[in-house]
């Protein structure tokens, strides 16, 4: 069986956790948390030491998130969550690395708190952080991602997710369009049920 090493609070990881769910492959993957991983294996497989990793049944070892959901996508025979038509399969994929940037935004933002004291934070630094989060939420917002599921929305109620845990859901403000999206992923796709809470 395949292995998937993340976190509960990983961002990028639920984005492989709901795309194994969305293509019915979940059952062929035992979900890890890393952080009760008392071998330390992310340090040992990922010269990154970063999550998601997806150790496959000969031991090859996949990462990160954009190439784990590629290989889901694959295994489940194509165009599930990664559209085989050129033109939605670029769609998605912009989206997909507009979230990812949202989420990379966040973590920049999140990350400084975490490392370094008061005194130390670079405000501008976090202010520029905060101006790519609320760019892409204002393009966002004037037209949210419609159709079927796919990895652009997949990343986008992810990153969704971890902003508003680690962001104070800055990017609902004056977005309604954009929280009404939000609001039917969630309660429309039965498999984002399936999460762990961040």
């Amino acid at each position: 069986m395949m292995k998937l090493r993340t976190s509960p609070g990983s961002p990028y990881g639920r984005k492989a956790q709901l795309s194994f769910y969305l293509t019915g492959l979940d059952g062929k993957v035992d979900i890890i948390d890393s952080e009760k991983d008392a071998d330390d294996r992310i340090r040992k497989l990922n010269p990154l030491n970063k999550v998601p990793l997806l150790v496959l049944e000969d031991d090859t070892v996949i990462f990160d998130s954009p190439v784990i959901c590629e290989y889901i996508d694959w295994l489940a025979g194509g165009g599930k969550v990664i559209p085989a038509d050129p033109k939605a399969r670029f769609r998605a994929l912009t989206l997909q690395a507009l979230a990812d940037g949202m989420m990379d935004a966040t973590g920049g933002v999140a990350y400084e708190s975490r490392w370094h004291p008061p005194e130390q934070m670079s405000q501008t630094w976090m202010a520029h952080q905060q101006k790519k989060i609320d760019k892409a939420a204002d393009e966002l917002e004037k037209s949210p991602p419609s159709g079927p599921v796919d990895i652009g929305q997949i990343a986008l109620i992810c990153a969704m997710d971890y902003m508003d845990k680690r962001n104070d859901g800055k990017w609902r403000e004056g977005r309604p369009k954009l929280v009404a999206w939000r609001d039917a992923f969630v309660k429309n796709v039965a498999a984002y049920a399936k999460l762990p809470p961040m």
